[in-house]
């Protein structure tokens, strides 16, 4: 076909016109690429770029990342949220390690069964390492479509999903043989990112204005159709900071649900828990630190801190207390409001904080605590 077709005009804009700056640009290092693929999810560039740098410092080839501990790595995440990508992160680089001699395979159909790896993922991985000719459907490129067909209706639904994949199959069934793999890959995502934007569209910069059916119809503002909006509930817990002899009580959170993998102070659903696990250390003193409130996709969590030192006899952790009542609102789906696993705790001395992998909010809480701890 003509220069003339969508795949053409976005790999011939993307050299002029698109981002060429961005630290996992210009190399065919598929580690590289694939860690950046998997920070972008859900996270924008200018947020991933300072953690791409460091956790390629530490980590610098997907051996030394599937040798390094489960906890160095959620450490080395921590900030980033959704932390199932960095359990998955680990797991594909074991995989690569033990099944594929430490090097990333080139088909895309291949890259998509490894942990962490979709469809639209592994096709990014293969076109900018390998120069592989398929296409993807990240989040930009979702919309781009959508706007360029005009698509109403749920963006997100099966339906939906199919329609999109075929279009872009169909931009790279009618371009050349000769097409630019890296340039269309990373221009059809930065058209997303740059041009075709969630609001206030720049249209007059687009290489596909003339063809756009959005556009045409004046509904560029109105596209991609909004989902339907759910009120975002709020919940309220307890975070128990027990202090002994310089080491806090900590639990590794469970796998799945909020905050997975990581470590915290024991997490309490409801005043009545707290009172219970009060009770049995023998009603220890406590201080009620500042509350503050974390925001995650589909809820708020409130957070109230509760501070205690406990005397020097070494309190006896009871394994009961994982039968607590949770909080209102508590199921299996929020895990966050499970309260205290006893079968993952343990003391852990002060000085070993920093080697854990933790939440940003309550790594950032217990930096600020400890420095006026040690004074007192």
């Amino acid at each position: 076909m003509s220069a003339g077709d969508p795949a053409s005009l976005i790999a011939a804009w993307q050299a002029l016109a698109g981002r060429h700056d961005l630290p996992w640009q210009d190399t065919r290092d598929a580690y590289r690429i694939w860690l950046s693929e998997i920070m972008l999810q859900q996270t924008q560039a200018n947020t991933v770029i300072p953690y791409f740098h460091r956790f390629l410092s530490r980590f610098p080839d997907v051996c030394s990342l599937a040798d390094a501990p489960l906890d160095a790595v959620l450490q080395a995440w921590a900030g980033l949220g959704y932390y199932a990508r960095a359990r998955n992160l680990h797991r594909c680089a074991q995989r690569i390690r033990d099944e594929h001699s430490g090097q990333f395979p080139a088909q895309p159909e291949t890259l998509a069964q490894l942990p962490g790896i979709g469809r639209s993922t592994a096709a990014a991985i293969a076109a900018f390492a390998h120069g592989v000719r398929v296409p993807i459907l990240d989040g930009n490129v979702r919309r781009v479509l959508i706007r360029y067909l005009a698509l109403a209706g749920d963006p997100q639904s099966t339906a939906m999903n199919r329609r999109l994949w075929a279009q872009a199959q169909a931009w790279l069934d009618q371009a050349p043989a000769n097409l630019d793999m890296q340039a269309y890959t990373q221009g059809q995502m930065d058209l997303g990112a740059m041009v075709c934007t969630r609001s206030r569209p720049d249209c007059s910069r687009c290489p596909l204005l003339e063809s756009c059916a959005a556009h045409r119809l004046g509904q560029q503002d109105s596209l991609p159709s909004p989902r339907p909006r759910k009120a975002q509930p709020q919940h309220q817990v307890w975070l128990l900071i027990m202090e002994y002899q310089q080491q806090l009580w900590l639990q590794r959170r469970p796998d799945t649900g909020v905050w997975g993998g990581l470590w915290t102070p024991p997490l309490l659903g409801s005043p009545a828990a707290l009172q219970t696990v009060l009770q049995g250390l023998g009603q220890p003193d406590t201080v009620a630190l500042a509350g503050f409130e974390h925001v995650f996709t589909h809820f708020r969590l409130a957070m109230q801190p509760v501070w205690l030192r406990l005397p020097k006899a070494a309190p006896a952790i009871q394994p009961s207390w994982q039968q607590l009542p949770a909080g209102k609102g508590a199921t299996a789906r929020n895990p966050v409001l499970i309260d205290l696993d006893a079968g993952q705790s343990s003391w852990t001395p002060l000085t070993a904080l920093n080697g854990l992998g933790m939440p940003a909010p309550v790594a950032t809480l217990l930096d600020g605590l400890y420095p006026a701890a040690a004074a007192l």
